[in-house]
């Protein structure tokens, strides 16, 4: 997602790959083990693999042959092709990556997404979950701290910037984003500490979300066909779209990502868990997966959060709670409390559950003053 009004740091780094990338290739390539053990895991699933900002190649020759490398600086690309000229290059925007849904068996990020703006690092995990399979791994590595976009003093390459990460937000991202923590490997890097990930990539919905959010739908946790799928309230008899289109909020019928891009309406769930039924979740999931997201809101500051189902938000925050405004927030952001669209809640209309999610936009619309 593109927002106005955000700054994208990412343009200036890519623009210092690709105006010395010769100078960058000379530098030692670092350490080759985490690529070695990983290519190995990477084979063991069966499908192609990713490097994802493979840079000049360096990892490629330990990776599985004929690896795709995708890079954002043409410069890269074409060193890459000397280094490995079976892997065919493809120059692509972490954020945007332009392959079929589960196309991957596994993919190697090092130190990709660290040039990103933090916030909009959900989106590009969102888009990893989609193009690799069930069941398939992922390498991502990430400079540990706190900070969006930042340089620092004596890089060599300047005009490139970092982000730095909490380990609680880390965590949640992650979580967030449908993985789960296979290994972890501490290094030191340049006095930056370094986080190499080992993924596992779940079968689970991954939340779509970014800056600038008008409202954040929040479903109690998704259904086996929605994480099959990838969208949200997905499922045919399932009303949240139909009310969504009838309230004026969406334009198109289950495309969560246009809902993101176009009308600044973000999707996650209060448990990630998919299961055929919300009842077959437990009262600590609730707590925790409230937990996440009163992290998750203070970060990114949507207008406000619509949750979607009264029962998980009962057994989770508040046991008394009703339909509307609620007096307690996520992250300081006001909540609003809807019931839930599935079809299995005869008491809800389309109509009756498009109100609701007016109702909720007018708060949001309100909190932004």
């Amino acid at each position: 997602m593109t927002d106005p009004h955000v700054p994208d740091p990412h343009r200036d780094t890519l623009d210092v790959y690709e105006q010395r990338a010769d100078e960058w290739q000379e530098q030692r390539p670092g350490r080759l083990d985490e690529a070695v053990v990983f290519g190995r895991q990477a084979l063991a699933t069966g499908g192609p693999t990713m490097d994802l900002g493979c840079g000049p190649g360096w990892h490629l020759p330990v990776l599985p042959p004929g690896t795709v490398a995708v890079d954002g600086a043409r410069a890269m690309l074409d060193l890459s092709a000397v280094r490995a000229p079976a892997s065919p290059g493809v120059q692509a925007d972490l954020r945007a990556l332009p392959f079929r849904r589960h196309s991957f068996g596994a993919a190697w990020a090092n130190k990709s997404f660290v040039h990103l703006d933090r916030r909009l690092v959900p989106r590009a995990l969102w888009d990893l979950h989609r193009v690799v399979r069930p069941d398939g791994v992922a390498f991502v590595s990430v400079f540990m701290g706190d900070a969006d976009h930042e340089t620092y003093d004596g890089d060599p390459f300047s005009g490139r910037s970092f982000s730095l990460w909490t380990e609680e937000l880390l965590a949640a991202v992650v979580e967030g984003a449908g993985f789960d923590v296979l290994d972890r490997v501490d290094l030191d890097d340049t006095n930056k500490g370094y986080v190499g990930l080992t993924l596992h990539r779940r079968r689970a919905l991954a939340d779509l979300v970014g800056p600038g959010m008008r409202l954040l739908l929040v479903g109690l946790n998704p259904s086996l066909y929605s994480a099959d799928s990838g969208v949200g309230f997905g499922r045919p008899g399932n009303r949240a779209w139909p009310a969504l289109l009838a309230s004026g909020l969406a334009t198109v019928d289950r495309e969560p990502l246009r809902l993101l891009d176009d009308h600044r309406i973000g999707m996650t769930d209060l448990v990630k868990r998919p299961t055929a039924r919300a009842d077959e979740l437990d009262t600590a999931e609730f707590r925790e997966g409230a937990a996440r997201l009163d992290l998750l809101c203070r970060w990114l500051q949507p207008g406000a959060v619509c949750v979607l189902g009264l029962s998980g938000w009962r057994a989770g925050v508040d046991k008394k709670a009703v339909a509307g405004e609620q007096p307690t927030t996520l992250g300081g952001r006001p909540v609003y409390l809807m019931p839930n669209p599935s079809g299995l809640n005869a008491h809800e209309t389309v109509d009756s559950l498009a109100g609701h999610l007016r109702a909720a936009a007018a708060l949001a619309d309100r909190s932004a003053g």
